[in-house]
């Protein structure tokens, strides 16, 4: 299928990792269940995955981002995919419960949903999951809290905490498809406007990064002193939401938490103000307040945009029905960004068929040789050199006898 090819193209990395599973088979045996967006990009990941000798079946981690065509072209090719776009909550669901009845020995999960329906509701699976890997900070924050608890069954590769993702992925990839999607939804301009980010993890940072790039005024808010005090260091007006609220045009979550943006805010934001989200789930806007708040709802005056008509005539435009913005009004990241963390993915699955057996359940870090791999093949595929240390610089960074 052509929209897959043309992702594949941009992924060098993936797809020279694919090539050498086809070598290997790393994973040869191996059944894996999936829960992730389904678009072009997963595709070629899936691919690669089948190439080191897995068996697939994947669900959709938002039915909003779900690409039809895709889902077909993996059907055909045989692998299974449970996932349709703009299916309601109950179908997603089933889909997930689905996906699982492959009965896997490794999972990878977007946001968590899978892994906690495992745990919650198909437990007599767990015994053969010997362990996963899960993309979002969302999902990392929620499987934290399992192991902390004592409910996580199987070990866990925060394949997010990575360097390679959190750079490339979150920072850059978010930035450029969050304003992908805003601009697509509602052909706004920001040059001038007061663009609100709600969190100043690396997420929020490419987000106001780009919207500072583009020429909006930047308003932060945080919860956390110190990352509030590097968006105050760098240059960004730091305010609480409940002043924000009242000074902003457009309005981006990406906190991983939910109501951030609550009636209160609703009550005091000016007329036409943009709310769209680029956290992982649909709680960080409080629709349900805003559906409150509203004498009239008009669905659909854009693509993926609703206007909300307030009583005193005030009108907010909610995106993507406060789901993914970038993924539901856009495509996502572009193929490049995901070439990375795709990368990082497929390495951290072959790492785990081979360690699964030894590792205790409990959320893991990803090996720093993946991470440094992912960079140097990226780095190589962009026909980028860069400086190797001599012997005496080694020799110096590992002595502590040789002084100033």
């Amino acid at each position: 299928m052509e929209r897959i090819g043309w992702a594949a193209r941009a992924m060098p990395v993936l797809t020279a990792i694919g090539e050498r599973f086809a070598r290997e088979r790393p994973l040869d045996g191996l059944r894996i269940a999936a829960c992730l967006h389904v678009t072009a990009e997963t595709a070629v990941l899936m691919e690669a995955l089948r190439a080191g000798g897995a068996e697939i079946a994947l669900a959709a981690s938002n039915p909003l981002s779900t690409q039809d065509d895709v889902a077909e072209a993996l059907t055909s090719s045989g692998i299974a995919v449970h996932a349709k776009a703009g299916v309601d909550r109950a179908t997603y669901y089933r889909h997930i419960h689905q996906a699982l009845d492959i009965a896997p020995d490794l999972v990878l999960d977007d946001g968590c949903d899978l892994v906690n329906t495992l745990h919650t509701e198909r437990t007599d699976l767990l015994a053969n999951v010997s362990g996963g890997c899960e993309e979002t900070t969302t999902g990392i924050i929620r499987l934290r809290q399992m192991h902390a608890e004592g409910a996580l069954g199987f070990p866990v590769v925060a394949v997010n905490d990575t360097r390679t993702k959190r750079m490339f992925d979150n920072r850059y990839g978010t930035g450029q498809s969050t304003f992908d999607g805003i601009m697509r939804a509602t052909n706004t301009m920001l040059a001038g406007r007061v663009v609100v980010v709600a969190g100043f993890g690396y997420c929020g940072r490419g987000v106001a990064e780009r919207a500072k790039g583009m020429g909006a005024r930047v308003v932060v808010t945080e919860i956390d002193p110190v990352k509030a005090l590097d968006a105050l260091l760098q240059g960004y007006d730091v305010q609480p939401m409940e002043r924000a609220a009242r000074i902003g045009e457009v309005f981006v979550t990406v906190t991983g938490n939910r109501d951030v943006i609550r009636a209160e805010h609703l009550e005091v934001m000016k007329d036409g103000a943009i709310l769209a989200n680029a956290g992982h789930f649909d709680v960080e806007i409080d629709v349900r307040a805003l559906e409150s708040l509203a004498v009239e709802v008009h669905r659909g005056v854009r693509p993926n945009t609703d206007e909300y008509v307030l009583a005193d005539g005030r009108r907010l435009l909610l995106l993507a029905e406060g789901r993914l913005v970038n993924l539901t009004a856009a495509e996502g990241h572009p193929a490049a960004v995901m070439d990375m963390s795709f990368s990082a993915q497929a390495l951290s699955v072959a790492w785990l068929a081979r360690e699964r057996l030894r590792l205790a359940p409990g959320v893991y870090e990803v090996p720093e040789e993946i991470d440094v791999e992912v960079a140097r093949l990226k780095l190589a595929a962009a026909g980028t050199e860069i400086d190797t240390l001599t012997p005496e610089q080694e020799e110096y960074l590992h002595s502590w006898r040789v002084g100033s």
